[in-house]
């Protein structure tokens, strides 16, 4: 089912929602410049949908939601938004936050605290941005491709973003899924992919005051997101516990779907 809610100033943000309507909810943050959509395996994941709720998000600007010209450098913002998808998803929420989803669950705890969460799963995660930040390290692909993917020139930006969807994961995904990466990092505006780089946030307070359960999940290869990122959380959040897929890339979601899941599972069941 695809429906929406309300963030912050009223912008229109796209859900999709599938699983047990009576079900503890699940909700899935996607990070730069993707969308609900790279959730797919987990939305149709018998497993999960007859036990969980499942509600994935498309950030501002991304995907199916609205996109407006401001917005994306404040914390309240994202913080306002994530209530709005929590508040629709219901209480006692596990937050499945990727790569930039991590920041955007950052802005939430600072602004509305732990009190919507059941638990939170980062993956392949930054919780922090800026220069020098550890929790915001990112790894040499991104680097390599960073400035270009920026760019509003086609002829640049179309190959950054081709290379980048590729080396995402550590084993080449079949054609049409990274073609589908390929499509949600076109389909969010130079403007927004720009706009979300603009901003120098620590968050070694807030991952210091999350008290509920938290998983830091990340590959050991993951060339977008330094696992150093990774380790960085694990040492701030207490009681948090790490789960580092070996040899994986930046989407354990994808590349190791079945694994992944099953993990996610047990944090939900455990939580």
């Amino acid at each position: 089912m695809r429906t929406e809610v309300a963030g912050h100033g009223g912008v229109r943000l796209g859900l999709r929602v599938e699983g047990a309507e009576d079900g503890r909810p699940i909700v899935f943050v996607h990070g730069w410049a993707q969308s609900a959509a790279c959730w797919a395996a987990q939305l149709a994941d018998p497993a999960l949908t007859e036990r969980f709720r499942l509600v994935a998000v498309d950030l501002r600007g991304h995907g199916t939601s609205d996109v407006p010209e401001s917005g994306y450098d404040d914390p309240r913002v994202w913080a306002d938004d994530l209530a709005a998808v929590l508040d629709f998803a219901g209480p006692g929420a596990i937050v499945v936050a990727w790569s930039y989803g991590g920041l955007v669950v950052t802005d939430h705890l600072r602004v509305h605290g732990t009190a919507r969460l059941g638990g939170l799963v980062l993956v392949g995660a930054i919780t922090e941005i800026g220069r020098d930040r550890p929790g915001g390290r990112v790894g040499p692909l991104m680097r390599e491709h960073m400035r270009a993917m920026l760019s509003d020139d086609p002829d640049i930006a179309v190959p950054a973003l081709t290379a980048f969807s590729r080396g995402m994961t550590a084993e080449p995904l079949p054609g049409a899924r990274t073609q589908a990466l390929l499509g949600a990092s076109l389909s969010v505006p130079p403007s927004v992919r720009s706009a979300l780089f603009r901003r120098d946030v620590g968050s070694e307070d807030v991952l210091a005051g999350i008290d509920k359960p938290v998983l830091v999940a990340h590959g050991t290869a993951d060339r977008v997101i330094e696992p150093s990122a990774a380790e960085h959380a694990l040492g701030k959040i207490p009681g948090a516990v790490g789960r580092w897929f070996v040899d994986g890339g930046h989407a354990p979601f994808a590349e190791s779907a079945d694994e992944f899941d099953a993990v996610l599972r047990q944090f939900a069941e455990e939580s």
